[in-house]
């Protein structure tokens, strides 16, 4: 954990008012501040939520703590870590199926097979599954923060200052996070629907 306590407990404030928003009291909320660079932050199933140091000077202030906080919340409300790992094992069975069948027919190529395989299924299935995720966090963490008497155009400002610190990042369609550009315009399109939500506190 980081010993940065005026942190730890901005994070905590935060998070808190994110959790009430969600209304669901049968998760465990946790929210904890560890040590470390990375600009980064994730969510486990249940309600715990963790950001790590490198995140808090990106963040700037309750507002961008509070656009990270309803992204990681959103994520645990959906559900997503689960879906993913129910998909990935099934596109791994479903190679592992076809490959028997392609070694059968001509053993030399089951190799190559699931290679091929295993790149079609991540560029084509895996990559854009996770993008979508990233997006209906995104979305419904914007209703979250909105709710919880957080300003949701400050997401926009956010984004902004992420794609300057972020440094290279891969092309959108070999990652699994829609590219800084394409959050940022979707947030717009969402916005009237987030302030419709906004009271501030």
């Amino acid at each position: 954990l980081s010993t940065k306590s005026d942190w730890q407990a901005q994070l905590r404030r935060v998070g808190q008012r994110i959790a009430a928003a969600a209304d669901k009291p049968d998760y465990k909320w946790e929210f904890a501040l560890i040590q470390g660079k990375e600009v980064n932050a994730f969510a486990l199933p249940g309600g715990k939520v963790v950001f790590w140091e490198g995140m808090m000077p990106v963040a700037q202030d309750d507002n961008g703590i509070a656009v990270v906080m309803g992204h990681e919340v959103a994520h645990a409300l959906a559900r997503h870590g689960a879906e993913r790992m129910t998909q990935t094992m099934g596109a791994q069975a479903l190679g592992e199926l076809l490959s028997l069948g392609v070694g059968k027919v001509n053993p030399g190529l089951q190799e190559d097979f699931l290679k091929v395989y295993g790149l079609g299924a991540t560029v084509g299935v895996l990559l854009p599954w996770g993008r979508t995720q990233e997006s209906e966090a995104d979305r419904i963490g914007l209703s979250l923060l909105a709710k919880a008497g957080y300003d949701p155009g400050s997401a926009i400002a956010f984004w902004e200052q992420m794609s300057k610190v972020a440094g290279d990042k891969p092309p959108e369609f070999l990652s699994t996070h829609p590219s800084d550009a394409t959050r940022i315009n979707q947030i717009k399109e969402w916005l009237p629907e987030a302030r419709s939500h906004y009271q501030s506190r």
